[in-house]
């Protein structure tokens, strides 16, 4: 990583060299606030650094994408019964790549491969007690079109019963609590990568000029009640009573509540939860009549964000249950999830809540 304290590269875009220097590097920031991570060890900062740096890679071939043939899919299916992007593919790729050579994972799970891959004795540098669960590239179906898509990462340490030698894929079935860190990158018309170690939420845009993530949004907090909605409404008929309720209360006009709600869907959970993150808002995706357990997956997507999420003053939900708490019984499990600032996900429960204690007292 370059040095704060070297002289930068114009930007060339008007930021002085100046204005760059007073931003600190994403290496730089994990190093200063080590010691405030209950599992302070330079293994988790390498293993930090190795995901940005294949992130960097990911962007580049993103910025590409058009020049280089990795649009359009491969043919295949992945173990999601979806059609697998070439980006897909490449991403996977990438991240495992960085992770093998870092040493410090033992175990990675993938929203592209069926089973965790086992990375015993890949290094004898590394610490290797990390497990890293990845969803190398959400909403890799836009990029033809070119919609923002993104990365999310969840990192857990191994529990003590488990060798790192020959780990068990069992080891990545851990409740959302059990988390040390989560992340994800969002490459649109900047790349940022967020993060947090359960110490707060932290923001950083890649500057194209020097190759380094700075902190740009520190300390990110998301407003207790927002103003937009994200969910494909195509689906209203297939919601469950209480959700349809939910949705028609939001679109209501009535000022003392600032309603009617807006409506901001793009189909690219990444994209749709970072907006909402920092603008105020809800991400839901519900069980449906044909995804009763939902779409979404526990621990590639819902975990991962709902720690964001809780970290930054919001909360995280299947519509009944702290998504957090919930016990996984499979690595590519699905959930319904109600996600984004917390007055908004406590008012959805209370709908669903209200509807299924009415049911119940149906004859």
């Amino acid at each position: 990583m370059t040095n704060q304290s070297h002289s930068w590269s114009h930007a060339g875009d008007g930021t002085s060299e100046a204005e760059l220097g007073s931003f600190k590097t994403l290496e730089q920031f994990i190093l200063e606030r080590q010691d405030q991570f209950s599992h302070s060890t330079g293994a988790f900062s390498r293993l930090l650094r190795d995901i940005g740096l294949a992130a960097k890679t990911v962007n580049r071939d993103m910025r590409r994408a058009g020049l280089i043939d990795v649009y359009g899919s491969t043919g295949e299916t992945n173990v999601q019964g979806e059609v697998q992007q070439k980006m897909d593919a490449l991403a996977h790729r990438e991240f495992t790549r960085a992770l093998r050579r870092g040493g410090e994972c033992c175990l990675i799970g993938s929203e592209e491969h069926a089973e965790a891959i086992p990375l015993s004795g890949t290094s004898e540098e590394g610490d290797g007690k990390y497990i890293v669960l990845l969803d190398p590239l959400d909403g890799s179906s836009n990029i033809d079109v070119n919609v923002s898509v993104g990365t999310i990462f969840s990192i857990y340490r191994l529990p003590d019963e488990y060798s790192k030698d020959e780990p068990d894929p069992d080891a990545a079935l851990q409740p959302g609590t059990q988390q040390v860190a989560a992340g994800y990158v969002v490459y649109g018309s900047s790349t940022m990568l967020v993060y947090t170690t359960g110490n707060g939420v932290n923001g950083f845009t890649l500057d194209p000029s020097i190759g380094e993530f700075l902190l740009s949004h520190p300390d990110i907090q998301t407003p207790t009640r927002g103003r937009l909605f994200s969910i494909n409404s195509g689906y209203y008929h297939s919601f469950e009573e209480g959700l349809r309720e939910y949705l028609d209360w939001l679109q209501e006009r009535d000022p003392e509540t600032n309603r009617p709600a807006k409506t901001r869907y793009i189909g690219s959970f990444v994209s749709d939860f970072h907006r909402n993150l920092l603008k105020g808002g809800i991400y839901m995706y519900p069980a449906t009549e044909g995804s009763p357990d939902g779409k979404l997956r526990l621990m590639y997507e819902a975990n991962p964000m709902g720690f964001i999420a809780e970290q930054a003053g919001g909360a995280a939900s299947d519509g009944h249950t702290r998504i957090l708490e919930k016990t996984p019984d499979k690595l590519h499990q699905r959930t319904p999830l109600f996600i984004g600032s917390e007055e908004m996900v406590r008012r959805a429960e209370s709908f669903l809540e209200e509807t299924s204690d009415r049911a119940s007292a149906r004859p």
